[in-house]
């Protein structure tokens, strides 16, 4: 057993005097001397060119002072951060705890933190996402372009965040974040079978574009954007086609389509979506339906087709009664007709005629 001991300290080194467990302060630099009889004294000398202190008693020797000239001592509470550069680069994040960093052969810069805040926001942001450790404490989410994002807090709401990356501080608060997407969409509303006030039923599919407007409204009021959506259109079908019959619904689909959409565009903006427009698609009719309809659209065209012959029959006998009264009123035009009559026969055949006082029709003698 040595009675007298000694621990030398070079200049890039401390020494931290403990005896009989209990630390009594900081050994500069040099040689140091020590009785110890009893083998109660201890020295640990620990290098300052790493700038981090990691000790058993840390908390002794933060708590002491005995370092606030040497080192950069923390004591973070519960609800602080501590973001720690050094030599002007980023190295951590320090979570609640006791801290001592070196600062003589580097330059220290340490920002505190308030946690209660939840959302971590910080010009640096990225660079610091990017450090080591950083999963440990804090929980990193992305709102893609065209999104964004509706941040709550312990279930109260707390601001729609812009498209970007951001960082939320873990063990602090139930922090959720929805994503919703801006931009245009098209839903397309699936064939149902409906029934028309007449009895017929037949399959409907209808195409609804639309976006979001106000995206806390839809996070607060709807599950599920695009199923609400595809409820409400369907209800909307039902009702709307429902109350007519089949060949009202297929004189004019746009007069549906049209109250399709004020329907469901009433019911959009409710929970935050605005419909910018609706149209029907398809509208598929039974087999046998279609076939009856075939026949009917055959018999129609037919009885069309007869009514327009009929009606050009009576025109053109209508114009041959027109032009006997008129032959017969003037003589001079029936003697032109009937020379024009003649011409016609005598380009195919030999025609020997007798003019006489009375018309000619009267005297041909002979036509061969």
């Amino acid at each position: 057993m040595f009675i007298i001991g000694s621990t030398k300290i070079r200049t890039y080194e401390k020494g931290l005097y403990f005896r009989d467990r209990e630390f009594k302060g900081v050994l500069p630099t040099g040689r140091h001397w020590f009785f110890d009889p009893f083998n109660k004294v201890k020295v640990d000398v620990v290098s300052q060119r790493s700038p981090w202190l990691f000790h058993k008693d840390l908390d002794v020797i933060v708590k002491s002072g005995a370092l606030k000239e040497e080192a950069v001592t923390l004591d973070l509470k519960d609800y602080e951060r501590a973001l720690v550069w050094i030599d002007g680069r980023f190295d951590r994040i320090l979570d609640a705890g006791q801290y001592l960093i070196w600062a003589k052969f580097c330059k220290v810069v340490v920002e505190i933190v308030d946690a209660r805040l939840v959302l971590f926001e910080h010009k640096d942001l990225n660079v610091i996402l990017k450090s080591k450790d950083v999963a440990k404490v804090l929980d990193v989410f992305t709102v893609e372009e065209g999104h964004v994002g509706v941040y709550f807090k312990n279930g109260e709401y707390v601001k729609t965040l812009a498209p970007g990356q951001y960082a939320s501080w873990m063990k602090v608060g139930a922090v959720k974040l929805y994503a919703i997407d801006m931009r245009e969409t098209v839903l397309d509303v699936g064939g149902q079978e409906i029934m028309t006030s007449d009895k017929v039923t037949l399959r409907m599919n209808a195409l609804v574009t639309y976006r979001v407007t106000d995206a806390r409204k839809t996070v607060e009021l709807v599950n599920d954007v695009s199923q609400a959506l595809y409820r409400e259109a369907q209800l909307a079908l039902r009702a709307v086609i429902g109350t007519r019959e089949l060949d009202a619904l297929l004189a004019d689909k746009t007069v549906v389509a049209g109250e399709l959409e004020t329907i469901i565009r009433r019911r959009a903006e409710e929970f935050g979506i605005k419909v910018i427009s609706l149209g029907i698609r398809d509208l598929i009719l039974p087999g046998e339906m279609k076939a009856l309809l075939n026949k009917v659209i055959e018999a129609k065209k037919a009885s069309e087709a007869n009514i327009i012959f009929r009606r050009e029959e009576t025109a053109a006998m209508r114009s041959q009664v027109n032009t006997a009264k008129l032959l017969q009123e003037n003589p001079s035009l029936m003697r032109m007709r009937e020379l024009e009559v003649l011409e016609k026969v005598a380009s195919s055949s030999e025609l020997k005629v007798v003019l006489g006082e009375k018309g000619l029709a009267d005297r041909i003698v002979n036509m061969i």
